[in-house]
């Protein structure tokens, strides 16, 4: 894990790699969970009998929701601020989800500081470049540029 000592550290990290995070598997319980909270139950996602007859690899895929909602967890395993009272999401910019993620898979997420720049009161609004990697997969399941908000 990488620490940053403030903004200023921060800010001259900008167009570097940050880090590579630990693989998390995806597995068919996760997948209808979050089906579940998110009522998006389609059957390429959920229905495991008709995925293994009708799709290729014949397993269900994870939503690419899903995949980026775990963005906030990858950032935090590579990296930390200090001095800070709290960050919000600011947005994402740039998403595209490029692979499927089939069930079993495995998932890390590459993490690098796009843009950095003072917002006031006391803030710091940060680019950071994600690419959430397959484990053994020619692309990436997606890549995104997510900015969040950090106060000191």
């Amino acid at each position: 894990m990488r620490i940053f000592n403030g903004f200023d550290e921060l800010k001259a990290a900008v167009g570097t790699e940050v880090g590579v995070s630990d693989w998390i598997e995806i597995t068919q319980e996760r997948i209808n969970k979050f089906a579940d909270a998110t009522c998006d139950e389609q059957w390429i996602h959920v229905d495991q009998e008709r995925a293994r007859a009708e799709m290729p690899g014949g397993k269900t895929i994870a939503h690419g929701l899903l995949s980026l909602s775990m963005a906030p967890m990858f950032i935090r395993e590579v990296m930390g601020l200090k001095g800070l009272k709290n960050t919000l999401n600011y947005g994402a910019d740039r998403i595209r989800y490029l692979a499927p993620v089939p069930s079993g898979s495995r998932l890390r997420g590459r993490v690098g500081i796009a843009e950095a720049e003072e917002v006031p009161p006391n803030g710091l609004r940060v680019s950071y470049r994600l690419v959430i990697e397959i484990d053994g997969g020619q692309r990436p399941a997606c890549v995104a540029e997510l900015i969040a908000l950090h106060y000191r």
